[in-house]
């Protein structure tokens, strides 16, 4: 991968990480459904 690539995926990652944090701080208690699939996956790691 090459160091642009990775730079890219850093941002995307840390753009995902800040959107999920505004949004969890709208509510009480936030709840993530887990499905057991890829994308639920995705949203548990970040």
């Amino acid at each position: 991968m090459t160091v642009t690539a990775h730079t890219h995926l850093k941002q995307l990652e840390a753009e995902s990480i800040q959107i999920i944090r505004e949004v969890a701080a709208e509510f009480r208690n936030p709840v993530m459904l887990y499905s057991i699939g890829k994308d639920s996956g995705v949203m548990a790691h970040l």
